[in-house]
């Protein structure tokens, strides 16, 4: 016994929610004629397929939100969900008003027809409201707080430390204690209290009050040598060793704790100085005066002299060879201070010897300008307590000889070496340089 076939309907006929009529009713609107009964067919099924998909997505956005009525925001975000562009002119804060249109009498059979009723604008009313600005919506942006230790006057940064009138305020110590306290309150201010905590302990075991603990000196100087997180700590580090070191060179004390002192600030800025993660620049001209201070002062503890001035030096030969690319300007002027302190006719021995390390520390082109070029040597002589270190100079110019032949005055060519040996260096430094020919060569080659 077969089966009869069941009998198929007409391809033009469409038993979807969405009709066939409609598209063509779309189509004719957009000129487009006798559009064929199975393209209509079929678009009105594609029709239907996506706005299941759409209202689909939608009520997962509903029932996501636990509301039982779908708003328009579900569509709109069903829509990006699915990468269509949205319908615009709809909110959900302002929900469309539908009114039910009259019967067509000559089309009794067709539904209820709903519409949108327009909302007529008054032009003349509008034009004469007061317009309300929009305020400005959440943004971000970017700016500068400090650049190079320096805070920027904008708008956007607190406002700047007011500085006190000179002629407004009262001499004496009420002056002082009042300067001290409101730079207690920008230390309060500025640092976090982690900070000020770690100030203290540092300095104190630095440079206790009582009984030096080594330890903890090593132990500090350790942490300045390696943190990275003391570049807000600096600036106040670098002032209380440039007041500590002033302080002990004012007082002029030849005692021994005196050069303890002064040997634990040179490590403090030897320290800060080695720490490759703060940026040291803008406080240059605070740690060149204590470093100079110590280096060409002219009198310093007898037990420590030679000690303080070596390490002045090599704090200035490590500045110079850090920042003179930065700063042109630098090294000059660091070589103008040294030569002046070393020709002066009026500078003490102590001065001069510490301008001569220096000299010695900033390398071998200082050496030559300052005892070959300037004069140097010559304007010193015989004078005591320097002349060691003249030769010290001198052998970074050329080392001497380990078994050194004396010059011939015999020979015309050693003659003329020890002629400009004399006008190069003097008499003094010209005798001595005459036993070892290798060194007095190499000197004067280098004028």
């Amino acid at each position: 016994m077969s089966a009869k076939p069941k009998p198929t309907k007409p391809s033009g006929s469409s038993t979807g929610l969405y009709k066939a009529e409609s598209v063509k009713d779309v189509a004719e609107s957009l000129a487009i004629a006798n559009l064929p009964e199975a393209v209509a067919s079929a678009l009105a099924s594609d029709v239907e397929y996506r706005i299941h998909q759409v209202i689909e997505e939608a009520s997962r956005f509903m029932r996501h939100s636990r509301r039982t009525t779908l708003t328009t925001g579900d569509i709109d975000r069903a829509l990006r969900v699915l990468n269509i562009e949205p319908l615009y002119g709809h909110s959900a804060h302002t929900v469309p008003l539908f009114r039910r249109a009259l019967p067509y009498p000559q089309m009794a059979t067709v539904g209820p027809v709903y519409f949108v009723e327009d909302e007529e604008v008054d032009f003349e009313r509008v034009l004469r409201e007061e317009k309300l600005a929009l305020p400005a919506s959440v943004r971000w942006t970017a700016h500068w707080l400090a650049v190079e230790g320096v805070q920027p006057l904008i708008p956007e940064n607190p406002p700047a430390v007011p500085r006190d009138d000179p002629s407004m305020t009262a001499p004496g110590t009420a002056a002082s204690d009042k300067r001290a306290g409101q730079q207690a309150a920008l230390v309060k201010q500025v640092l976090s209290r982690e900070l000020q905590l770690y100030y203290a302990r540092l300095t104190t075991s630095i440079l206790p009050s009582g009984p030096a603990d080594p330890t903890k000196r090593t132990a500090a100087l350790a942490s300045l040598r390696h943190d990275a997180g003391l570049q807000a700590l600096l600036p106040y580090l670098v002032r209380w060793v440039g007041e500590g070191a002033v302080s002990v060179l004012h007082d002029g004390a030849q005692d021994d704790n005196s050069g303890r002192t002064l040997e634990v600030l040179l490590d403090v800025i030897a320290a800060l100085l080695e720490n490759t993660t703060l940026f040291v620049e803008p406080y240059l001209h605070q740690i060149l005066p204590p470093v100079l201070s110590v280096l060409l002062h002219s009198s310093l503890p007898p037990m420590h002299s030679t000690h303080l001035r070596t390490s002045a030096a090599s704090a200035l030969a490590r500045i110079l060879t850090q920042h003179s690319a930065t700063y042109p300007s630098l090294a000059p002027r660091i070589m103008k201070t040294l030569l002046l302190a070393l020709l002066a006719p009026e500078r003490g021995p102590g001065t001069r010897l510490g301008a001569l390390r220096g000299l010695i520390g900033v390398g071998k082109e200082a050496v030559r300008k300052g005892l070959l070029d300037a004069g140097g040597a010559k304007a010193l002589g015989a004078e005591p307590g320097v002349a060691g270190a003249v030769f010290e100079a001198l052998a970074v110019l050329h080392p001497p000889s380990e078994n050194p032949i004396p010059l011939d005055p015999m020979s015309t060519d050693d003659a003329q070496v020890v002629e400009r040996l004399r006008d190069t260096l003097g008499d003094f430094f010209a005798e001595r340089l005459v036993s070892d020919a290798v060194w007095a060569r190499g000197v004067l080659a280098e004028s």
